[in-house]
């Protein structure tokens, strides 16, 4: 039997097991750029009116590091430094979606039980990296179709497509390489996590100062800054997608190399030892629960903090980027809904913050599912450790956890760009937990009813995520935005808020909880 024995069995279990997930990410991430085309000509129609863009956003050192120069003043050009952050969402879906199928098959037990049959030794991984690289492609061609059809140029579409899928396939094989290095998925993904955020930080720091600044070499250290300097429709950089993809085979390579060298859930590196008597601490579920949960709530914590930072950084020059211009007030009006620019800024911020607790709360509450699948919750609810209990320890994390990232990112945000704003702006944020929370619930009801289809609750988020980011902008109709519960918050600060939305969201939340833990007491535990 070859190592390769079995892929194209793999390859199909993915596609099955992502039928939902795959083609929702594929779609949400390929129509951004062409919704940006739609935006800019709307905004910034004549040449004059782009340079006008170019002049104020080119001197605004948060905006520079959020998004980078701007290489051309074009549609084109501007739709591409827009898209900034387009390669690195991409590139941290990838990132999740490899380790998802290599490292956490392993350690639910299911990659050995595959290996007892016809399959070979590197065919999980081989499924993996072709599945999501493919995907990649996908996200490239249909890039560059839909911005294309908006009647910019083809060369140019197509670098901006392909720029977004290198990132993306370059970090799919850097969570290859960390799927072989440790023997936990937490760990593989958080090691993936900071070789991304790592690239990042090296971007920005090379862009805060503009093109020419004395740290641009910075940028051409990362894989990020490579495709970034590109060029879509300025001067395109084709050649730049050679060391991308050389970077990408010997990552691929290595990853390859890696689990030759290893056993079946096991890592390279070997776990530290334990300690030889467990804390006190640990005697209890709560005590377990921030065991298991601690880690990645300080990474979310540290991801509001840091879009803190950046929002606060961006509110200083937002009237000066407006620049008059009525139709970009408008469409910052119709995300904010709020009478002053400021707070209409504030109120879309505050959105997106509560959309970012939302994939907080979601994934403290998948821990239970991939507790119970891991085969850890049997032994626990074997002691008199009730189901309840046990459920209550994670479910603490996502009912605390939103409240504490939201209050970070307010605060932050708050202090970088008038410390005066903060009476207004913390309530704004807290007033987003109801939205969240229902969103939390709604992954505890099909923890409880529908065990398998627990991970399906990531498709309510990017529901919320496109349907109140980008609806509003799509002008689509009323009953479409109404899916979002955030579309039901009140538009803080700015807005004159009523109890009736927070009351009937939370009823529905209580409603959806009560249903998820009532179904989870009576239902045997599933593996599958």
């Amino acid at each position: 039997m070859t190592a390769l024995a079995g892929t194209g069995g793999m390859i199909r279990l993915i596609l099955r097991r992502d039928r939902f997930l795959l083609p929702l990410w594929v779609l949400i991430v390929s129509v951004l750029p062409a919704n940006f085309v739609a935006t800019f000509q709307g905004l910034y129609p004549t040449a004059a009116d782009r340079l006008g863009y170019a002049n104020t956003s080119g001197t605004n050192p948060t905006f520079l590091a959020m998004y980078g120069p701007l290489y051309d003043t074009s549609v084109g050009g501007l739709v591409t430094q827009r898209s900034a952050f387009v390669p690195v969402a991409l590139a941290l879906i990838s990132a999740l979606a490899v380790i998802r199928h290599t490292r956490a098959e392993e350690e639910a037990g299911r990659r050995e039980l595959l290996g007892s049959t016809v399959v070979g030794r590197q065919a999980a991984l081989a499924a993996a990296l072709t599945v999501t690289a493919a995907a990649n492609l996908a996200v490239a061609l249909l890039t560059a179709a839909a911005v294309a059809a908006q009647d910019q140029p083809l060369a140019g579409s197509l670098a901006l497509g392909l720029q977004t899928a290198a990132a993306g396939i370059v970090f799919a094989a850097v969570a290859g390489v960390t799927a072989q290095l440790s023997e936990n998925a937490g760990t593989a993904r958080g090691t993936a996590l900071a070789a991304l955020g790592g690239a990042f930080v090296l971007r920005m720091a090379a862009d805060t100062g503009g093109e020419g600044n004395g740290l641009t070499w910075l940028g051409w250290l990362t894989p990020l800054g490579w495709v970034q300097r590109m060029r879509p429709f300025g001067d395109e950089r084709w050649w730049l997608l050679v060391p991308t993809a050389a970077l990408a085979l010997a990552l691929t390579a290595a990853a390859w190399r890696l689990s030759k060298h290893r056993d079946v859930a096991a890592g390279i590196l070997p776990a530290r030892p334990g300690p030889a008597e467990a804390s006190p601490r640990l005697n209890g579920p709560f005590g377990l629960g921030w065991r298991l949960q601690s880690r990645p709530f300080y990474g979310w914590l540290a991801g509001f903090a840091a879009l803190g930072l950046v929002f606060g950084g961006v509110a200083g020059g937002m009237n000066d980027l407006i620049n008059d211009n009525p139709d970009l007030e408008d469409i910052i009006a119709d995300l904010g809904g709020a009478s002053t620019i400021t707070d209409a800024y504030f109120a879309m911020v505050m959105n997106m913050l509560g959309l970012l607790a939302a994939g907080h709360a979601v994934s403290a509450v998948l821990k239970l599912r991939a507790e119970e699948s891991a085969l850890h919750a049997e032994p626990l609810l074997a002691t008199p450790t009730g189901r309840l209990r046990w459920a209550s320890s994670h479910l603490v994390f996502a009912l605390a956890g939103p409240v504490a990232g939201l209050v970070t990112g307010a605060l932050l945000a708050g202090l970088v760009h008038d410390p005066g704003e903060l009476p207004a702006l913390l309530p704004a944020a807290l007033a987003q937990l109801p939205a969240v929370w229902l969103i939390a619930a709604l992954a505890l009801a099909l923890f409880g009813l529908v065990p398998r289809l627990t991970s399906a609750s990531w498709a309510a988020v990017a529901v919320a995520v496109a349907v109140t980011l980008i609806g509003p902008m799509l002008d689509v109709g009323q009953w479409a935005l109404d899916v979002s519960p955030f579309t039901h918050i009140p538009k803080l600060p700015g807005a004159d808020p009523t109890a009736a939305p927070f009351v009937w969201l939370l009823a529905i939340t209580a409603a959806l909880t009560a249903t998820g833990l009532t179904a989870f007491r009576r239902r045997d535990l599933s593996l599958n």
